[in-house]
């Protein structure tokens, strides 16, 4: 601190080059006597010792020397007045550092000290050094005490002892010590003090931790210049960076008491090497679990490899990003990597392709596609010596194929960790600008969560699970928003997330225009609250599916969604052998008070539609109840199907399925199981055929009638009751969609029929 510049204090006294005329013989003050034309007093140019100086010879028992400018004084105030003296010829006096202290009225404030201590001249040419330090307070080291009265002085020296010796003097130095005797009063520390260099070259580790030892709790400034880190550093105070630093990439600063986007920002001079730097730090210890980005914006201008940027290749603490703005800048680092291969997959190793073709080429965490191949089957690691890569998922078709791999661009990708768990992001807005995917997971891990956070518009995935980090994942009160808005359908590519682990909790988010919201393949979701919307401005539209279940008995269960120009798909293309053997079939799952609505579609259009790969397959276990269907701008035929372009399907084989208390407008059909069919016989007949026709799910059969109710009576021909019951034949008629109530003899009524599609045990 020198308040001289800081606060503008004119502190040192003219030099006796400016004129004799500015030394004062007495006190200083206005009016009183200088040494200009006094025979005792010349100034002398040049001498060996000094540039210039005052030649003085003593004739007062005490011989004043002052300037007439006034210093100006404060409290907190600190002076060290300096004068350089020798003696020439004659008695050898003493000599001491002497002021006039003033109050702002200009009278001597007398209870200041104004002399200083004495120093003895023992000879002659000796050039001898005599200083002394004014402050207000009373502290180690102060000479004269002036207290807070004062507000300016006239200093200079007094000469005492024997007189008639003559002495030179070099110009009277006034400087600000203030800092000397208040750094225990100030809140901070610089490392410069230290012995840190700044030229962003030498190691000032040393000088770093030496500042932030001696801070004690104050805060350690980094002042201007580029500091070169060799090695970890780690601030156990505050720290304030006005400079900046470069550390090599694997050492790590940790700011323990300012972790935040700001601080690491001004330590390594940009937003994006200092939210880089910050989230390597956040993996070791900063005694922070949470990075916040103080709703700041970071503009990242390549994908940031999580696992390189921290060294680490597992970590499962708990670690939080929160409260900002993350954009990715175009740049080629963006660009997606493709690359075609011949690759063979046998059944008999489901999670392994062999004999791939330019296996070097192929990179890990690449998404499969080609004949064969489910949605979302991505590479987790490749074997180059055994020509072997280590698939998420299997395929569905065994055999040699030639294969496309697409390695998308993460902002940020962890798949670079065998393990990771508990990480979060909450409340932080990816805009992805249609370059880059959003958010890549481990390759193993659990408890991810991203909350109240928008991903916009992604290159190609807003989160991405190449093997099974996606266990317990949740999702919870986000937006998404697609690049390809105004794109058909068909024509778009880009999908929100998929998950191959168990238990994904996706709750209460906002999906826009995407190919598709999520593909599944693991067991026990939950889906919530969700309004997922695929729609386009075509007239008669494709629709594709909104979420895709690939385990087929995946025990979820969707509820209170808004299902929006798209469907719900049940398949089994992540099965390597998908035809039926025994296994759980299609099930386990909940459908229950969703609004689906679709618009401007094809009659074709369909909200629950079930694809298998393999033959064999049925129902067993499903429920879709209380679900609003609508249409507008046209109706649909029915509202759900088995889609047998792979596989046919065991439509006579459904179990405990359940498609009840649905509503229904702009469909022509309307779909339940169990039934409640009304069958009205005009005319008497020993077989009733009643007719389900049309309205079981997913084209079953009639396969039971667990009720049987005549509404009047039944009568004969000659109009007499007849008090019998009938019994009956299921799955009668081509498609086996009909009933038949065989009678003792021909008889007519009416009769309430209560048909189901399966067996419910």
């Amino acid at each position: 601190m020198n308040k001289a510049i800081t606060q503008g204090l004119v502190l040192m006294p003219p030099a006796f080059s400016a004129g004799l005329n500015l030394w004062s013989r007495e006190d200083g003050r206005a009016g009183q006597g200088s040494y200009l034309g006094q025979a005792n007093a010349a100034f002398v140019p040049n001498d060996q010792d000094f540039a210039g100086c005052l030649e003085l010879q003593k004739t007062s028992s005490v011989q004043k020397l002052r300037c007439f400018q006034q210093i100006p004084f404060q409290p907190g105030l600190y002076l060290r007045v300096t004068a350089r003296i020798k003696a020439i010829s004659g008695a050898l006096p003493s000599v001491r550092i002497a002021g006039f202290a003033a109050s702002s009225g200009g009278v001597n404030v007398a209870s200041a000290e104004q002399v200083g201590p004495s120093v003895a001249l023992t000879s002659y040419g000796e050039v001898r050094t005599i200083t002394a330090i004014i402050g207000s307070g009373n502290r180690q080291g102060v000479d004269m005490v002036w207290g807070i009265a004062p507000a300016y002085g006239h200093l200079g020296l007094d000469l005492t002892g024997a007189s008639g010796g003559v002495v030179r003097i070099d110009d009277i130095t006034v400087e600000d010590v203030t800092t000397v005797f208040h750094a225990d009063m100030f809140d901070w520390v610089d490392v410069r003090d230290y012995g840190a260099v700044g030229d962003g070259v030498t190691d000032d580790v040393a000088a770093f931790e030496a500042a932030d030892t001696a801070a004690a709790g104050k805060t350690v400034v980094v002042s201007p210049g580029v500091y070169f880190l060799g090695s970890h550093m780690t601030f156990d105070n505050p720290v304030s960076f006005q400079g900046t630093v470069i550390m090599p990439s694997n050492q790590r600063l940790a700011c323990t008491r300012d972790y935040n986007l700001e601080t690491y920002s001004a330590a390594f001079g940009g937003e994006e090497e200092g939210f880089r730097r910050a989230l390597q730090a956040l993996f070791f210890f900063t005694d922070h679990v949470e990075l916040d980005l103080k709703g700041r914006r970071v503009e990242l201008t390549a994908p940031i490899d999580i696992a390189a940027l921290t060294g680490l290749t597992t970590f499962e603490q708990r670690r939080v990003i929160s409260n900002g703005q993350i954009i990715a800048a175009a740049n080629p680092a963006w660009n997606t990597v493709t690359v075609t291969s011949v690759a063979t997959f046998n059944a008999a190793q489901p999670l392994q392709l062999s004999g791939v073709a330019n296996i070097a080429a192929v990179p890990v965490g690449a998404r499969i596609s080609g004949t064969g191949v489910g949605r979302e089957v991505y590479v987790t690691s490749k074997n180059i010596a055994a020509g072997t890569l280590e698939l998420s998922r299997p395929l569905f078709q065994t055999g040699t194929r030639t294969l496309t791999f697409s390695r998308f661009q993460y902002m940020l990708d962890f798949s670079g960790f065998a393990k990771n768990s508990k990480f979060e992001l909450n409340n932080i807005e990816f805009l992805c600008s249609a370059v880059a995917s959003c958010i890549n997971l481990a390759i193993e891990g659990s408890v991810f969560r991203l909350t109240n956070c928008t991903i916009n518009r992604p290159n190609d995935k807003g989160i991405t699970s190449i093997g099974r980090a996606c266990q317990d994942l949740h999702i919870d009160n986000c937006q998404f928003l697609s690049k390809e808005m105004e794109e058909r359908w068909q024509d778009r590519t880009t999908w929100v997330f998929n998950a191959n682990a168990n238990d994904v909790k996706i709750r209460n988010n906002r999906v826009s225009r995407f190919r598709g919201f999520g593909v599944f393949a693991g067991a026990g979701g939950v889906f919530i609250g969700n309004h997922f919307f695929g729609g386009d401005g075509e007239t008669n539209g494709i629709r594709g599916p909104g979420l895709v279940f690939t385990l087929p008995n995946s025990k979820s269960f969707l509820t209170g969604n808004y299902i929006d120009n798209c469907f719900i798909e049940l398949t089994n293309e992540h099965d390597q052998a998908p035809t039926f053997s025994s296994e759980f079939t299609f099930g386990g799952l909940t459908i229950s008070n969703n609004v689906f609505t679709a618009a401007s579609v094809a009659p074709s259009m369909r909200f629950i539609v079930i694809t298998p790969r393999g033959t064999g397959h049925s129902i067993a276990g499903l429920v879709v109840a209380g679900n609003v269907f609508r249409t507008l701008e046209g109706a649909i035929d029915r509202v759900e199907a088995v889609n047998t372009s792979f596989a046919s399907f065991a439509v006579g084989s459904y179990r405990n399925v359940v498609f009840e208390g649905n509503a229904f407008n702009g469909v022509n059909q309307v779909t339940t199981s169990p039934l409640i069919i009304e069958h009205n016989q005009g005319t008497e007949a020993a077989t009733w055929v009643v007719n389900a026709t049309g309205y079981l799910p997913f084209d079953g059969r009639a396969r039971n009638v667990t009720a049987l109710v005549a509404e009047g009576p039944i009568t004969n021909s000659a109009g007499s009751a007849q008090y019998v019951m009938p019994y009956v034949l299921v799955e009668q008629g081509g498609g086996g969609q009909q009933a038949q109530l065989k009678w003792p003899s021909a008889v007519k009524g009416r009769m309430q029929v209560t048909i189901r599609c399966d067996n419910p045990l």
